[in-house]
């Protein structure tokens, strides 16, 4: 099974004639995963304990609440409400995660086709959507009422999004 983490060592090796590179630090390099969910008009403390819980245990991690920037009235929504949870993986961590994303999330996602290359902006980066939070393994079946939705954007030191395609390809993103 091909490892992230030294996939991610041995970009350089593998780019270094496509993009013509001489020196290692040129290839690009994962810096960090950020994984977000939104808690919309849930106003119920147990739900959203059950968002927080999930989202700790499906990336190792305690997530860290995000409140609102402005107060909207038809929203009603004040300034400083929790509108969602994030977790900021690194090293370790965030090559555990990833893994687990590629190797089993994504095969256990219904109808999955590869994600598209649209979704690479173009500083180097990739956002991918998941409708449901019961991809992962630590989510247990017997709780399918609870079910969110997250959003995973993976950084990377790509300078343009030709060379971040390249990489992640490498890196083993399934890219249509």
């Amino acid at each position: 099974m091909n490892n992230v983490r030294t996939q991610n060592a041995s970009a350089y090796q593998a780019l270094k004639d496509e993009f013509g590179y001489t020196n290692k630090m040129q290839a690009p390099r994962l810096m960090k995963a950020v994984i977000t969910t939104g808690i919309g008009k849930i106003k119920d403390k147990k739900k959203i304990e059950i968002i927080e819980d999930r989202l700790a245990k499906i990336t190792g991690q305690k997530a860290a609440p995000r409140g609102a920037k402005k107060s909207i009235a038809s929203f009603k929504v004040r300034q400083g409400d929790v509108v969602g949870y994030q977790v900021t993986l690194r090293g370790g961590r965030m090559y555990d995660f990833l893994e687990k994303l590629l190797h089993i999330a994504f095969p256990r996602t219904r109808d999955f086709r590869g994600v598209s290359a649209k979704a690479i902006d173009s500083l180097g980066n990739i956002t991918l959507g998941i409708k449901e939070n019961t991809i992962f393994p630590e989510c247990s079946d017997e709780d399918l009422k609870d079910v969110f939705g997250l959003a995973v954007t993976i950084v990377t030191t790509a300078k343009n999004k030709k060379e971040a395609e390249a990489f992640f390809r490498h890196i083993g993103v399934p890219l249509q």
